[in-house]
């Protein structure tokens, strides 16, 4: 008990918590230093020993994460919750690939592959957490999804379907846990400068026959620019601007369902509030 006339100090806060997957490179990357730099204790996940010792390098605790793979789900989750003593204030969930190609060409176990990255994987680490959440009052749960989840394009259904998928679970799933002070939110991203057209390459040439497509000509231009990293429009914005809706998702007391970034998003996702349908696909059909 303290003596009268003497203040005592109060016990310091503890830093907020917050898992941030895909942090190799890109907007996950970016992210997981961000907000190391403003006050949170970070623990990031990569595949790659050599992407984990640099987010080592830079303080930040980290771990190695597949979501293909469960028992590195478990893992990843056990880990850090033993660390916090069973806290966990925020989920990012961020790591996923792009698999490229027609439709007519994509082999079944190719687009199973992708929702066990992109979507199974994301659920379940977020069932791993949520009852932490919610024993805690509280929790922000963010997923970094895509303006594909909203308006797809062609040559891109796999991915797209992967994130309409999240899009439709995660909101749901707003809904359920409304009242329990755990928030969920998606960012949808446009172009944003990143390894994922690139990192895509090597999908693309495992899964889909392109040579003998029907599509193999609009495939080559597809396989030039992901060769090259992607689209070179100087106006593509670096992750910066999805570190700035996250941080609004983590931080804002009343968080939104969607947080639309990028000039190009938000164009495409007012289209398609706007046009009647089959106008907004003819348009659509001519982005390569």
């Amino acid at each position: 008990m303290a003596t009268l006339g003497h203040k005592t100090n109060p016990p310091a806060r503890a830093l907020r918590v917050i898992i941030v997957t895909g942090a190799s490179s890109g907007i996950g990357a970016y992210c997981a230093r961000a907000l190391k730099a403003e006050g949170w204790q970070v623990f990031a996940t990569a595949r790659k020993p050599e992407d984990i010792a640099a987010l080592e390098k830079d303080g930040i605790e980290a771990f190695y994460l597949d979501y293909r793979e469960p028992a590195s789900i478990e893992a990843l989750a056990a880990s850090v919750l033993e660390r916090t003593g069973g806290r966990i204030d925020a989920l990012f969930n961020n790591g996923a690939y792009a698999q490229a190609g027609a439709v007519e060409d994509l082999p079944v176990a190719a687009l199973r592959e992708q929702f066990e990255a992109n979507f199974f994987g994301w659920h379940d680490l977020t069932r791993r957490l949520v009852p932490v959440m919610r024993r805690q009052g509280g929790g922000r749960i963010v997923h970094c999804s895509s303006i594909l989840g909203l308006v797809p394009v062609r040559f891109r259904g796999a991915y797209s379907a992967s994130k309409h998928a999240l899009e439709a679970l995660m909101l749901c799933q707003r809904q359920e846990l409304a009242g329990s002070g755990v928030h969920v939110s998606l960012i949808e991203p446009g172009p944003v400068k990143s390894k994922i057209a690139s990192n895509g390459l090597a999908w693309f040439l495992r899964n889909i026959d392109h040579e003998n497509s029907v599509h193999r000509a609009d495939y080559e231009a597809q396989l030039e620019r992901m060769r090259t990293g992607g689209s070179k429009s100087a106006l593509k914005p670096g992750p910066e601007v999805v570190h700035k809706a996250l941080r609004h998702a983590l931080l804002s007391r009343r968080p939104r369902p969607h947080y639309v970034v990028t000039v190009p998003a938000r164009f495409g996702a007012m289209l398609k509030r706007i046009l009647p349908a089959s106008m907004l696909h003819r348009l659509l059909a001519k982005r390569a």
